[in-house]
């Protein structure tokens, strides 16, 4: 048999996913349940959820939560309510994240946009993590958790608050992986390029700086988001951030040398 056949274990593993409404997070979710991993998808607004649980292949393994995660007592909900429905979580990703606009630049953006973004990516993040670790270590059961960043964790974006965010995130993926390591819970980065999802609305112009000559989509991240979460298949890699950008941080925003003599 195939391991890649075989990359989940549904007997005893289960999955919350954040920002499971949209984007990244709904591919990510979408394509667990399609493995048939029981899956919390858990986002801000109920119409979503219900939209991309009614689309996945498995819409019985699938569990709604609506809340706002820049709550602490949100959080907590959705810990509890995810412990009610599924069991012992094994399986985390955290993609949820504010809208981004790009008129919120350094001189432009709120307090409170700046406070939201960092509440529910980062904030969020780290205290979900740290509690569902809490409980895999009482259990004495492995985990796999991978935290959405960015490639401008590392370059600026013009979006202060999100860049902070992000880069942020970049190092709590490290804390946590150090510190998890010895309880047998992997803890990883995914860190997307330009993806046309989760309201990022990019300039097809754009794809000329990406070496693969377009756009992402949402589909291209979950492949590589189950075969990183599957302790089958990456159960020795932790602390890593994993780029998916179609080659985008290669480029540097040059053109391509022409190669006229190929």
């Amino acid at each position: 048999m195939s391991l890649l056949n075989t990359p989940f274990d549904p007997a005893r593993e289960a999955a919350l996913v954040t920002g499971a409404g949209n984007g990244i997070g709904r591919a990510i979710a979408q394509a667990l349940v399609g493995e048939g991993v029981r899956t919390v998808f858990a986002d801000i607004r109920e119409d979503m959820v219900r939209a991309a649980i009614a689309a996945s292949p498995r819409p019985e393994l699938a569990v709604p939560w609506v809340g706002d995660l820049a709550q602490r007592e949100a959080c907590d909900a959705l810990l509890a309510a995810a412990r009610s429905a599924v069991g012992q979580v094994t399986h985390f990703v955290h993609s949820a994240a504010p809208a981004r606009r790009e008129a919120d630049h350094v001189f432009a953006v709120s307090d409170e946009t700046w406070r939201q973004m960092h509440a529910v990516n980062l904030d969020a993040g780290f205290h979900l993590s740290r509690e569902l670790a809490r409980q895999l270590i009482a259990a004495g059961a492995p985990g796999s958790f991978l935290l959405l960043t960015s490639l401008h964790a590392g370059t600026p974006r013009n979006l202060p608050h999100y860049s902070t965010a992000k880069a942020a995130m970049a190092m709590l993926v490290k804390e946590l992986a150090k510190s998890f390591g010895r309880f047998n819970i992997r803890v990883n980065a995914l860190v997307p390029g330009a993806i046309a999802a989760g309201g990022f609305v990019a300039d097809p112009a754009l794809a000329k700086h990406i070496p693969l000559g377009r756009l992402g989509r949402s589909e291209d991240l979950a492949p590589m988001a189950l075969a990183v979460l599957s302790n089958r298949i990456s159960a020795y890699v932790t602390g890593a951030a994993i780029v998916v950008d179609g080659g985008l941080s290669l480029t540097n925003w040059f053109e391509p040398p022409t190669f006229e003599d190929i």
